[in-house]
């Protein structure tokens, strides 16, 4: 995943140095390319997550600068602006994680919760016929991830393509055993959702 620069951020020459200025476009390259190693392919850079999924930042920025010129300073401004709260730092500031949406395997530390009575997905109308059929499956990443509200799963929709929303009879769900957790950043996450449990909006 080749992602080099960024040469539209001033200020970012090495260390920790403070970007003066950070485009739309750097944060969201840079997003896209943590994304990519944190959740899906950190071998890619020869990278290895420990068992919970987190990295040095010193060690990812090292290991990145084959693709992509990262500092501290740029990753904690990513982090602090995503608006999906993708990623978390330690507390001491030294380390990073993917909040969730890992193929790679690692343990989060989810715990159970029980969820609200109805949540959203957002998906693409390409994809309806299936998802009715089948349900919703993880497919590459762990779990199913669904929304507390039509907003961001039309968001997510977006994504694929013409957006269209399901209903998730959550609350009917946990009632017949069906886990669920939360993740750091608002995202709830179950297993799978079968179609018994699906409505299009």
């Amino acid at each position: 995943m080749a992602l080099r620069g960024p040469e539209d951020v001033d200020g970012v020459e090495g260390g920790t140095a403070e970007p003066a200025r950070v485009s739309r476009k750097t944060l969201e390259k840079t997003s896209k390319f943590l994304s990519f190693v944190l959740r899906h392919k950190p071998e890619a850079i020869g990278l290895e997550l420990d068992a919970k999924g987190w990295v040095l930042l010193s060690e990812l920025i090292e290991k990145a600068a084959s693709e992509i010129q990262l500092t501290q300073a740029l990753i904690e401004r990513v982090v602090e602006t995503s608006d999906k709260q993708r990623f978390a730092l330690s507390e001491d500031g030294t380390r990073i994680r993917a909040n969730q949406g890992h193929s790679v395997k690692v343990d989060l530390d989810l715990v159970p919760v029980d969820p609200p009575a109805v949540l959203y997905h957002g998906t693409a109308t390409r994809f309806l016929s299936s998802i009715l059929n089948e349900g919703l499956r993880p497919g590459r990443r762990h779990h199913v991830h669904l929304s507390t509200d039509v907003e961001t799963a039309t968001s997510v929709g977006q994504r694929h393509g013409k957006p269209v929303i399901l209903t998730i009879a959550s609350g009917e769900m946990h009632a017949q055993g069906h886990v669920f957790f939360r993740s750091d950043n608002g995202v709830w996450l179950t297993d799978k959702v079968p179609p018994a449990f699906l409505r299009e909006i």
